[in-house]
């Protein structure tokens, strides 16, 4: 499994026949100088936590251009079927549920945040909307025969069901937001700590998005080889 970090929420997890985009906000991303659709190359599947702009991102762009199949929020993939993605590229799911993906399977969690699109986005047409309701954010789990499973929080503050989740899906690797640069203010210090206990590797994402870090951020374009476990 190899894993590619863009900056942001933004992730490529290929494996096998599968490439996985999870939350591909690349146009825009400050953390992100490459070409979107050469970072789209061979996307079979396109991943959303949740609808505001910068998770939805180049999804529009990069299912009509791939093909790829949308899996997300029941709320977020009929919007995006409303905006031209083919209802037959669609895998919608919510809280609780799994969905089939075809080689691999996406759980979805829960997540404490918000979820919408704003008329300022690319993708909605009609100027005469504040925003577009996106229905719940989730956190996704992905689950591939013989790789490690993954955790994706989307936007979360941290909950005590997370260890829950990692009990009951026994993952490998988590991601989140930043604890030192973030839209809703810095984090205490062991948030980070606390969270990546339960899985190794993690990869803090979100990192001096939108306001400078006292830390150091991780570079863009960060790529990790994961092997499965023993």
């Amino acid at each position: 499994m190899k894993i590619t970090w863009f900056g942001h929420s933004a992730f490529r997890i290929a494996f096998g026949d599968t490439v996985i985009l999870i939350d591909p906000f690349l146009s825009g991303n400050p953390k992100f100088d490459g070409d979107a659709m050469e970072a789209a190359a061979g996307c079979t599947h396109v991943l959303l936590t949740h609808g505001h702009d910068d998770h939805v991102g180049d999804a529009l762009e990069i299912l009509n251009a791939t093909g790829a199949q949308l899996v997300g929020a029941f709320e977020v993939c009929m919007s995006l079927v409303a905006l031209g993605v083919g209802e037959d590229k669609i895998n919608p799911g919510n809280h609780g549920g799994t969905v089939d993906c075809g080689g691999f399977s996406t759980s979805f969690v829960n997540a404490l945040h918000s979820s919408s699109l704003s008329a300022g986005h690319p993708a909605v047409k009609d100027g005469g909307i504040a925003f577009l309701y996106m229905g719940n954010p989730l956190g996704l789990i992905v689950k591939a025969p013989g790789e490690p499973v993954l955790y994706h929080m989307g936007d979360t503050d941290i909950f005590g069901d997370m260890a829950l989740i990692n009990e009951i899906h026994r993952l490998r690797s988590a991601s989140c937001r930043s604890a030192t640069a973030s839209p809703w203010g810095p984090r205490p210090r062991p948030w980070p700590a606390s969270v990546s206990l339960i899985s190794e590797p993690f990869f803090p994402a979100i990192t001096a998005r939108f306001r400078s870090s006292t830390r150091a951020p991780m570079p863009s374009c960060r790529k990790w080889a994961m092997t499965p476990a023993r």
